[in-house]
């Protein structure tokens, strides 16, 4: 009895650890084999993203060894949403919609764009070659009569930053608050420039990368338009990662982002080439949030 009792337990024992190693394999396999999610806020139109994500979406999935799933969405929250709730595994955000999910989610940059060989960008405001502004202090001084366009509520050149100056010039405190004729959301940086370039509005903000490459491309006319302000220097845009995205799968994403040569993927992006970002790198949006009560501090 105390025989067939051992070899009972014995057989036991094989078997839970034969099941433990079928789990552990499974469990590796399936990890591989889940599609890698990538979301991505509307930096342009997305007629000119889709070829060069496509293209992203092969190197990453080629490099990665496993099934990469690139989506744009409509607006900037859509993609801090879908990290939130953790809908996508990595997100192309601008910086402000990364300080908002890192503070929401923990989400971490780890990649950002060069332009030009460096990392950082402005917020410009612009207006029509024929407008009699010269500069901030024309436009201020004739604010009465200006109709003035932002472009995405969550944009951090194309509202965040502009609002503060304009808030510090005591002109703007809000949507229906302020000494402008009219001001207006366009929902993207294409829209404002389109906006500006038409006569609809007669100052907008905008990114000095995307005005640059909105130029470049013959999407607007750049023998139409004047600068009239520039911010400080801001940061790029960040990919960053999920919270929970281990060290070993982070290391390689900067490895695939920093060898990109792909002229296709760079132009998209207005990008010379790709560099590592980190969170500290976006310390001075999160105080300029702070400031506007879009986070908590």
């Amino acid at each position: 009895m105390k025989k067939l009792s051992l070899l009972l337990l014995t057989m036991i024992l094989i078997l839970s650890a034969c099941g433990t190693n079928k789990e552990d394999k499974k469990e590796t396999k399936s990890n591989k084999d889940e599609v890698f999610t990538i979301g991505v806020i509307p930096a342009q139109t997305e007629g000119e993203m889709k070829g060069a994500l496509d293209k992203l979406q092969k190197v990453l999935s080629e490099k990665m060894e496993r099934e990469v799933k690139i989506t744009s969405y409509p607006d900037y929250n859509g993609v801090v949403e879908a990290m939130n709730y953790d809908k996508i595994d990595m997100a192309y955000f601008g910086p402000l919609t990364y300080v908002v999910a890192h503070e929401e989610s923990g989400a971490k940059a780890i990649v950002t764009q060069l332009i030009k060989g460096e990392p950082f960008y402005y917020s410009y405001l612009i207006t029509h070659k024929d407008s009699e502004y010269k500069n901030l202090e024309d436009m201020v001084s004739d604010v009465k009569n200006v109709k003035f366009a932002f472009g995405d509520p969550s944009s951090t050149s194309g509202s965040l930053i502009p609002s503060i100056k304009l808030k510090e010039e005591g002109i703007y405190r809000s949507e229906s608050d302020s000494d402008f004729n009219n001001v207006r959301f366009t929902g993207s940086h294409d829209a404002t420039a389109l906006a500006v370039q038409n006569k609809q509005v007669d100052v907008g903000a905008i990114d000095s990368a995307i005005y640059d490459k909105l130029i470049e491309e013959g999407a607007i006319d750049g023998e139409q338009f004047k600068v009239i302000w520039k911010s400080e220097k801001l940061f790029q845009y960040p990919w960053a990662v999920s919270k929970s995205t281990d060290e070993k799968t982070m290391k390689k994403l900067q490895e695939i982002f920093l060898d990109i040569k792909d002229k296709e993927i760079l132009d998209a992006f207005g990008a010379t080439g790709f560099t590592k970002a980190d969170n500290k790198d976006y310390e001075s949006i999160r105080k300029a949030a702070i400031k506007e009560g879009t986070i908590q501090e």
